[in-house]
C-alpha cells in the first residue's frame, strides 16, 4: 500500500495497519474517550458502568485488549472480559449484561497485519455516523480524567458463547429436534478463529451430532489458512471438503463470525449474496415482515420479496445503516450481501451464528437439500471490484459521473451512499470503503462476464475522469 500509516475511523469502527496507524496510543486514546463516554451513558440509563470486550483469534488480539481493559478500568468502567469471542455474541453480551457498552477487537475481513476497535452502545449496536464523529472528536481532544486509585472499574471474565447458542436454540421457529431427524453432516470453515469454536458448538445443540461435524481451519490461533474474507476465490477448500466427506452443507465465517457463506451438497460455493435470501425465504414462510439491506446487496432478494408480497428497504452500506432502516420500517430481518444476517428477534446485529440456525432449519424443515433452495433462487453474478482512493478525489468524480448519467433516461440514480446507477443490463455501486483505503466498485448483471465487463467500464470512465 502506498499509503506510510493507514487508519480508518468510519461507521465500521476504528481500523488500521498495526505499527501504520493502528497502535497502543490510538487504543488508549479511544479507550479513554470511551470510558468516559460510557460512564456518563450508565449515569443516564441508571445502571453500573459495565463495558463487555470480547476479541477474534488473531495474534494482535490479547495483548491490545490487555491495554484496551486497563483504559477502560482507569476510566471508572467495569470490564467483562468475554475472550475470544464472536462480534455477535458480544453484541447480546451487552444487552443480557445490561452494559453500558461494548467493544470487539476485530478487523473483521481485513488480513492479520490489521486490527480494529468495534465500538458498541447500551443496546449492543455500532454507534452511527454521528455519535462514530463525536467519539473521534472526543478521542483527539484533551485527554479524558482518569479516576481516583478507589474508583477504578472492576475486572470479571465470562464465556458469553453458551447464553447466545441458548437464545438462537429456544427461537419459535427453530427445532433441535426436526434437524437431529435429517442426520446432517455439516464441514465448518472457521478460517482459525472464533467461528471454528463457536459454530460446532451451536450445530450439536442444534441436534447434529459431533462426529458429523467436518472441522476445518478451526483451531483458534488467528493464523488464517485462508484469506479472511468469506468469499468463493477463497473457499475452495471447503468445498473439495464437502465434496470429500459426502456432507449436506458447508459453512464459512469470518474472522468474527458475523458474516457466513455456504457450500451446497454437491461442493458448489453459494454467493455470499445469497445467505440474506435464504434466510428469508425461510423466515417469509413463517410470518409477513419487511426486509431491509444495503444498496450494494443484489436485486435477488427484491425478487424473492415479490413471490411473498413483502417490502425490501434500502440503506447505505454499514450494518447501523441498515439497523436503522429495519427499525423505522419494523423489518422481521435484515442483512447485507457480505454474508450478514440480521435477526432482531435475538439483536440488531450482523450474527453468522443465527444465519446457520435459519439455513439448518430451512434444510430441516423443507426436506429439501442446500443445491435444490439455490436452485429455486433467482440468478444473478456481481463483480466486487476496487480502485486504491491514492490521487482519486471521490466525491468530485462521483459528482461528475453523475451529472453524465443525469442525461440518461435508462438510467436511475441514487446518491444515498456515493453513486448507485441503475441500468437495463445492470447497476454498478461506487463508493469509498468503510473499512479500507479504497473506492468499491460493485456490480450486478445477469452473468458474471457481464458483470465483470460492468465494473471494468466504469473503472475505465472514472481513470479517464481523473486524469
Amino acid at each position: 500500500m502506498a499509503s506510510s500509516s493507514v487508519l480508518i475511523e468510519s461507521v465500521s469502527g476504528i481500523r488500521g495497519i498495526i505499527a501504520r496507524g493502528f497502535d497502543p496510543v490510538v487504543i488508549v486514546r479511544y479507550g479513554m474517550a470511551f470510558g468516559a463516554w460510557c460512564r456518563e451513558q450508565a449515569e443516564a440509563l441508571d445502571r453500573e458502568p459495565l463495558v463487555v470486550v470480547g476479541r477474534d483469534a488473531r495474534p494482535s488480539g490479547a495483548a491490545f485488549q490487555r491495554i484496551l481493559m486497563g483504559t477502560l478500568q482507569s476510566m471508572g468502567c467495569d470490564v467483562l472480559d468475554a475472550g475470544l469471542a464472536p462480534t455477535p455474541t458480544v453484541e447480546m453480551g451487552v444487552l443480557q449484561h445490561k452494559a453500558a457498552g461494548g467493544v470487539i477487537l476485530s478487523a473483521s475481513h481485513n488480513p492479520l497485519d490489521w486490527n480494529a476497535l468495534k465500538l458498541l452502545d447500551h443496546n449492543g449496536e455500532f454507534l452511527d455516523a454521528e455519535a462514530g464523529a463525536a467519539m473521534k472528536k472526543r478521542s483527539q481532544g484533551d485527554a479524558e480524567a482518569v479516576v481516583s486509585h478507589d474508583k477504578m472499574g472492576a475486572y470479571t471474565q465470562a464465556d458469553l458463547v453458551p447464553a447466545h447458542i441458548d437464545a438462537i436454540c429456544t427461537l419459535p421457529y427453530i427445532d433441535p429436534a426436526s434437524i437431529a431427524t435429517r442426520d446432517l453432516t455439516i464441514v465448518v470453515d472457521g478460517c482459525n478463529s472464533v467461528g471454528g469454536v463457536a459454530l460446532p458448538q451451536l450445530l450439536q445443540e442444534l441436534g447434529i451430532r459431533d462426529a458429523q461435524i467436518v472441522r476445518l481451519f478451526c483451531t483458534p490461533n488467528g493464523q488464517f489458512e485462508r484469506p479472511p474474507e468469506p468469499r468463493p476465490e477463497h473457499l475452495t477448500a471447503l468445498a473439495d471438503a464437502v465434496q470429500k466427506h459426502n456432507a449436506d452443507l458447508g459453512l464459512a465465517v469470518d474472522p468474527d463470525a458475523d458474516r457466513l457463506a455456504l457450500v451446497d451438497n454437491k461442493g458448489c460455493i453459494i454467493l455470499e449474496e445469497l445467505t440474506q435470501v435464504l434466510a428469508a425465504d425461510f423466515l417469509w414462510r413463517r410470518r409477513e415482515g419487511a426486509f431491509a439491506t444495503n444498496l450494494s446487496s443484489s436485486r435477488a432478494i427484491d425478487d424473492v420479496a415479490v413471490q411473498y408480497n413483502q417490502p425490501v428497504h434500502r440503506s447505505a452500506v454499514g450494518e447501523i445503516n441498515v439497523v436503522k432502516a429495519m427499525k423505522s420500517h419494523d423489518a422481521i430481518l435484515g442483512g447485507e450481501g457480505n454474508g450478514g444476517v440480521i435477526l432482531p428477534d435475538l439483536h440488531y446485529g450482523r450474527d453468522a451464528l443465527a444465519g446457520t440456525a435459519l439455513i439448518v432449519q430451512h434444510l430441516a424443515a423443507t426436506g429439501n437439500t442446500l443445491a435444490e433452495l439455490h436452485d429455486a433462487m433467482p440468478t444473478y453474478a456481481m463483480a466486487k471490484d476496487k480502485l486504491p482512493l491514492d490521487g482519486l478525489d471521490v466525491e468530485a468524480l462521483l459528482a461528475t459521473l453523475k451529472s453524465e448519467y443525469a442525461n440518461v433516461s435508462s438510467a436511475t440514480l441514487d446518491t444515498t451512499d456515493g453513486l448507485k446507477i441503475d441500468l437495463p443490463e445492470g447497476w454498478v455501486h461506487l463508493r469509498a470503503s468503510n473499512t479500507e483505503p479504497i473506492l468499491r466498485v460493485y456490480t450486478e448483471a445477469p452473468t458474471q462476464d457481464d458483470a465483470q465487463s460492468l465494473a471494468d467500464r466504469f473503472k475505465e470512465e472514472l481513470q479517464a475522469l481523473n486524469a
